[in-house]
């Protein structure tokens, strides 16, 4: 499957590298790790788990060498595990290194695809589609970026040039781009389509911003665009620093940073319909829009209205011990997420509707830094937005393994199922699979198409199976008679996995 990242390998997550090997701050033992991470086979270490752990330290300046996860050179693909009684059972959408949007079953059979999709790809909702079925937001073509994002030996990033809505056949039924700012969408990783046939998008903003250290920033935008591509509402992240909360001293760290993409928002959703807001609770209007930022590790919603910060959660998290972060009872306070990715409100018609979702990366992120488990993996986290309180998780030991066997410290995804599963984009190691609420995984995929390139470092080729964010994708989107299979696969047991010796 391909890789749907929004990442390009080595752009948007990666950019922040160089200003921090520049840094002052670098110290021995990081010296020391990036020189041994250069002699090694890309073979033998994932570099982009790496590279991406790297990009946050532009505003942290530690790393734990242990955050390093190794990964074999062989591994299998495909659908690696599938129980049809257990698991929610649906199409999934991804793109992958190829620049296609794959539509995949649950055996992992292609069923379609599309091939414009320049780097990542979003299903749009019949429902506020005029009932239009198949219908996807792709990137559809790229230029070269300016002036941020810089590795040494490489071109500038890549940013979008224009983002398009295609139909089932591939064909061009709507784009943006050409009436953008500068006649480039620098659209990057979100999208929505609104009940009012108007476009959200998240997009990049390169402008200088006053205070600040760098001479131009990354900024985040927010453009509402109208069916014939013009901009009718418009939100920058710079104008709301204050209402982010940032203690005065956290304001300087990022005002300071070496990295021009301070915030790195990765993740624009539509609040939708929610009994909060049923009950009262004005700060969680369906129209308003929620968002969160990777680098300084906080999930906000915009009141779309006034557009003033409605709710937020983060960046200050309850303090507790790695032991308890890691505990099953629930409810308890949140405590520290960083890096995050996917965060959104459980649409209503779903268990959990109304609470929060995210997929808790625990990369390395903050100003400062957030002090995050050296040995831990990731999470995904269910919480009560109102009382801000952890009321359901998934880690590698609710599956019965170690913290890390559940890992992926940059992109990624998490989504609600109808039966109550919860559908996990483990994206640094392009794996797709669902969890019941116990914790058992009842179907399981790894992304066969890889994105290759070069590596920054040693310009030697090197390939990932990142996956950016798939997603479920109900039976009812397609067309009628679009086909699907629903076969058992049982997985061999491990101490018996072996591939023979060459005759």
């Amino acid at each position: 499957m391909k890789d749907i990242q929004p990442i390009i390998p080595i752009s948007t997550e990666i950019k922040p590298i160089i200003p921090f090997i520049k840094s002052n701050r670098i110290n021995t033992v990081q010296t020391t790790f990036l020189n041994k991470f250069k002699s090694h086979s890309p073979n033998r270490i994932n570099r982009n788990r790496l590279i991406v752990l790297i990009t946050a330290l532009g505003v942290v300046g530690t790393i734990n060498c242990e955050s390093i996860n190794a990964a074999p050179s062989i591994y299998p693909t495909g659908t690696t595990r599938y129980d049809p009684n257990k698991a929610f059972n649906s199409y999934v959408l991804f793109t992958s290194g190829d620049n296609i949007a794959h539509l995949i079953d649950m055996n992992g059979n292609s069923v379609h695809e599309w091939k414009d999709a320049a780097s990542h790809s979003t299903l749009i909702d019949p429902s506020v589609n005029g009932g239009k079925l198949g219908h996807v937001f792709v990137t559809l073509d790229t230029v070269e970026g300016k002036g941020t994002g810089l590795i040494p030996g490489q071109v500038n990033r890549k940013v979008a040039k224009t983002v398009a809505e295609l139909d089932w056949d591939g064909k061009v039924v709507w784009s943006f781009g050409e009436k953008a700012p500068g006649g480039v969408a620098q659209q990057h990783h979100d999208w929505a389509r609104l009940p009012n046939g108007n476009t959200v998008i998240l997009a990049n903003l390169v402008h200088p911003v006053k205070g600040f250290k760098q001479p131009k920033v990354l900024d985040d935008v927010v453009y509402e665009v109208n069916p014939v591509g013009e901009v009718v509402w418009k939100w920058i992240a710079s104008e709301h620093l204050n209402e982010f909360g940032f203690t005065p001293n956290e304001l300087k760290l990022v005002r300071n940073a070496d990295i021009a993409d301070y915030l790195h928002v990765n993740n624009l959703k539509v609040v939708g319909a929610n009994h909060w807001f049923a009950s009262g609770d004005k700060r969680f209007n369906p129209d308003n829009l929620l968002f969160d930022a990777r680098n300084a590790n906080f999930i906000a919603i915009i009141d779309k209205k006034t557009g003033k910060i409605a709710w937020r959660l983060g960046p200050h998290y309850s303090d507790v011990s790695e032991e308890q972060q890691y505990s099953r009872k629930v409810p308890r306070p949140v405590d520290q997420i960083s890096a995050q990715h996917d965060a959104h409100i459980i649409p209503e018609g779903l268990p959990g509707a109304g609470n929060l979702l995210v997929f808790d990366n625990q990369g390395v992120a903050g100003y400062p830094p957030a002090s995050v488990p050296r040995t831990g993996g990731s999470r995904v986290l269910e919480i009560d937005p109102v009382k801000k309180e952890i009321v359901w998780q998934y880690t590698g030991e609710d599956s019965g393994g170690p913290t890390w066997s559940f890992r992926s410290t940059h992109i990624s995804a998490a989504r609600r199922l109808p039966n109550g599963n919860t559908f996990v984009d483990e994206g640094q190691s392009g794996r797709l699979f669902q969890v019941t609420r116990e914790g058992e995984i009842v179907w399981e995929y790894v992304n066969p198409y890889l994105r290759k390139g070069k590596d920054p470092f040693t310009g030697r080729a090197t390939a990932n199976n990142q996956l950016y964010r798939g997603q479920p994708v109900p039976y009812g989107w397609v067309p009628t008679g679009t086909p699907h299979t629903e076969k058992a696969v049982i997985p061999p047991e491990l101490s018996r996995f072996q591939l023979p010796p060459a005759p």
